[in-house]
């Protein structure tokens, strides 16, 4: 028994519309249809183009009509989301959370409710564009029946089903991760109204069908997967047993461990480390690195393609590694534009070499996010006590030879890189497991890692240059 499946996968940079047969010894995709997310800033403030989104997954959806689907899956980024009104109609375009609205929001927020009693609550590190900090800048709020994330937008537009998926859920900081559901304490004590949050669904419950009005594949079932892109990541993650660590390395690196209950504890809080809500009441347990923006923000800058990148880290892997090294995570590298300038005032601002050219400045930025997972895996290993013998780095990443070797020097553990379209494959899998062809989440992973092209990496060179760049790096932060 095969099926056709659909996965559409928004990414904060690009969309897809992917298709897979899918059957107990076979995982093929096929990408069907690839379109741009360009962000719109209308008088200041920056938002999604979501109608255009959706308008592109239509069309994606149409391209595959002919050869029929038997399931439907939508995942994309995280904490954003849309306002219906009670008719249901879209209270204004989603903020994107890289907007400075919430600036001003978040002492409001901790006036209210103190740092150590969200993380007890909520378990998620502090991100200042979290959902909880936007709604407290949000102006339609008044006017608002229903709040959806963006893939439960997309959902409900395309089956008209309101409903909240849990691992997207359990990034807005106002969800309880322990309880599994929504908190009423933090609800009420940021005076949000309770009414606008949706019943809750976990990975692999129907969604609903598509309907005639939607505009294509009326009757298709839509299933709902691990809608939070890195929960699908994860999913697909080919580890044969628990001691592994993760890297989902797209526009960010999200570096962590797999664990079976919460972490609460002052240390991880601290440690500025996440809970969030994985498929089978599983815990990503992890820590946000800036990814591949820094890459892709810096070659808009030098109006150069991705198609240029390859060249350029050929020659930024003959540089020496090492000689200059920034935060990642420095919020002078969260807005959009110019990242050359600002990686080489950082370094000129904290007495380093200053790079000058374009491999350079990417040596400089792959060595730094080297050391961000080599920050992120060693602490959680250490939060956690979870011992780990290989570092998997799925996502765009993996195809980054310079980034994965650079990875596995700095953390001195073996990386296995791949899949690539690892949120592809776990929002399919997760498909293919509701309809009983894939027995259970190990099962998916075990297929994955038959099926999927997949690179290894042993650590080479001076684990004490890593060490040493990590102090320096630390005393410079």
């Amino acid at each position: 028994m095969t099926a056709t499946i659909a996965a559409i996968d928004l990414g904060a940079s690009s969309g897809r519309v992917i298709t897979a047969e899918v059957g107990r010894d076979r995982l093929e995709l096929t990408e069907v249809h690839r379109f741009p997310n360009r962000p719109v800033r209308v008088n200041g403030t920056l938002h999604w183009d979501i109608l255009g989104l959706h308008r592109e997954v239509l069309d994606g959806l149409r391209r595959v009509e002919a050869i029929g689907l038997d399931s439907v899956g939508i995942d994309s980024w995280a904490v954003d989301y849309g306002l219906l009104d009670k008719e249901g109609r879209l209270l204004g375009n989603p903020v994107h959370y890289r907007d400075g609205r919430t600036a001003e929001m978040i002492g409001q927020v901790h006036d209210r409710v103190s740092p150590g009693r969200l993380y007890e609550i909520n378990g998620l590190q502090f991100l200042p564009f979290n959902t909880l900090y936007q709604l407290a800048a949000e102006p339609f709020l008044g006017q608002a029946e229903t709040l959806l994330l963006i893939p439960d937008l997309i959902s409900y537009w395309l089956t008209g089903q309101r409903a909240a998926e849990r691992t997207n859920a359990s990034t807005t900081g106002l969800y309880d991760v322990r309880r599994g559901t929504w908190s009423e304490e933090l609800i009420d004590a940021l005076a949000l109204p309770r009414g606008i949050f949706p019943g809750l669904r976990s990975p692999g419950a129907r969604a609903g069908r598509i309907l005639p009005a939607a505009g294509a594949f009326p009757g298709t079932p839509v299933t709902t997967v691990a809608s939070h892109d890195t929960a699908s990541a994860v999913a697909a993650v080919p580890a044969a047993g628990p001691d592994v660590a993760y890297i989902s390395c797209g526009t960010w690196s999200l570096a962590g461990v797999e664990l079976t209950a919460p972490i609460l504890s002052e240390e991880g809080r601290a440690a500025n480390f996440t809970n969030e809500a994985g498929v089978d009441g599983t815990v990503r347990y992890l820590r946000n690195v800036m990814g591949l923006w820094l890459l892709s923000e810096s070659l808009s800058t030098w109006r150069l393609t991705q198609a240029d990148l390859g060249p350029l880290l050929d020659r930024a892997a003959a540089l020496p590694a090492l000689r200059s090294v920034i935060d990642p995570n420095d919020p002078v590298f969260l807005p959009a534009g110019d990242i050359p300038s600002r990686v080489a005032a950082y370094c000129a601002g904290t007495g380093q070499p200053v790079p000058g050219s374009p491999p350079e400045v990417v040596r400089c930025v792959v060595d730094s996010l080297a050391l961000g997972h080599r920050s992120a895996v060693l602490r959680a290993m250490e939060l956690s006590g979870r011992r780990v013998e290989v570092v998997h780095v799925v996502g765009g990443g993996a195809r980054n030879a310079l980034l994965c070797q650079a990875t596995a020097d700095a953390i001195g553990l073996p990386v296995l890189a791949g899949p690539v379209e690892a949120t592809a494959l776990g929002n399919i899998g997760i498909q293919a497991r509701a309809l009983g062809l894939i027995p259970s989440l190990s099962a998916l992973r075990a297929l994955i890692a038959e099926t999927q092209p997949l690179r290894h990496y042993e650590p080479t060179g001076s684990a004490t240059a890593w060490t040493d760049a990590a102090t320096r790096l630390s005393a410079l932060t």
